[in-house]
């Protein structure tokens, strides 16, 4: 399993409108081969920052797979415009859990 993890900068006052575009886009990514799950977290600190983990069964299933896709053409038209700047997207994978 591969964790993907994506700080989320949002444009001040546009976060309603991409918590709603997320619902949407959402969809496109849970269809896609090597899906497993996905939290969205927003930042108590900074409510202008979202953290996305998003579990994969492999990091090609995400930099492959999905982004090969046309759904993360979609993906990118809901989302890809609330970002300043555009988030460093980063794969994990688990050492050790308590």
């Amino acid at each position: 399993m591969v964790l993907e993890h994506a700080l989320l900068p949002v444009v001040p006052g546009r976060e309603p409108e991409f918590e709603e575009a997320f619902d949407s886009a959402r969809t496109i990514i849970a269809g896609m081969p090597g899906f497993r799950g996905l939290t969205l977290s927003r930042c108590v600190e900074r409510p202008g920052t979202y953290l996305l983990l998003v579990e994969w069964e492999s990091l090609e299933d995400h930099t492959v797979g999905f982004r090969g896709s046309p759904g993360y053409q979609r993906w990118r038209e809901l989302l890809h415009h609330f970002y300043d700047p555009f988030p460093v997207v980063e794969h994990f994978t688990q050492v050790t859990s308590a």
